[in-house]
């Protein structure tokens, strides 16, 4: 009797430790500070120890640094357990990607989620003094900075009217966005890296190549996303 009171105890236990979630407070905090690889070699053994906890998932999604990756698992934390810590920093955090890509129809979609679902965030107030509110004169005013033309020769080039540039993703790891302008550089294509705050966090924005119709952009387009497995898009050079 007493052996099964005890396991009964430790179930309980466990189920109140899953519905509340792991404490993750002191590694966001780590990350913050410059730590990250040490919750890195953390995480593994984090994950193991409760399967499927929603802030294990959240950490795991912010020390991720493929942003198609990361937002899927904020996804998975704002979807599956809207009523875990942070689900609202999830709909924040992909808010916050997809504004940085220049989305702002789905960043748009993501903030009035946000603000419905869970009217006391404190991310909604963040979202707002930073500018990031989405209407037509934010979109005008924080758009990515276009690249200049490229000027090789001053008899010919000077007088090309480049309109168009892909940009081919944003990481927030700076040592991504290198490494996917340098496969950029080394295959022959001009790249540049804007950097983008969003509220308090910084993407890095890869853009490659300039063409002076839509056409031209969107064929480079499609052949860029299926030879890097990407998710660019066409934007114009003001």
């Amino acid at each position: 009797m007493k052996s099964k009171l005890i396991i009964f105890l430790l179930f309980i236990t466990g189920l109140t430790v899953y519905a509340q979630g792991t404490d993750i407070s002191d590694y966001l905090k780590k990350i913050e500070s410059g730590n990250r690889e040490e919750v890195i070699s953390k995480l593994p053994g984090l994950k193991s120890r409760i399967p499927g906890d929603p802030n294990i998932l959240f950490l795991e999604g912010v020390l991720t640094e493929n942003g198609h990756e990361s937002i899927s698992m904020f996804s998975k934390v704002a979807n599956k357990y809207p009523k875990s810590k942070y689900a609202d920093a999830s709909l924040f955090r992909i808010y916050s990607y997809y504004y940085a890509q220049q989305f702002f129809d789905s960043a748009g979609a993501y903030l009035d989620r946000l603000k419905k679902d869970y009217p006391s965030s404190p991310y909604i107030k963040m979202a707002e003094k930073n500018n990031l509110v989405i209407d037509d004169k934010s979109m005008n005013r924080n758009a990515v900075d276009p690249l200049p033309p490229v000027i090789k020769n001053k008899s010919t080039d000077k007088k090309v009217n480049y309109k168009f540039t892909i940009q081919a993703g944003a990481f927030s790891s700076r040592d991504n966005a290198e490494l996917l302008k340098k496969q950029f550089e080394d295959a022959g294509y001009t790249s540049e890296i804007s950097d983008k705050d969003v509220a308090g966090t910084t993407f890095h924005v890869v853009m490659v190549g300039k063409f002076v119709t839509e056409k031209e952009a969107k064929d480079f387009l499609q052949n860029i996303n299926s030879q890097y497995s990407l998710d660019g898009r066409v934007v114009k050079i003001n």
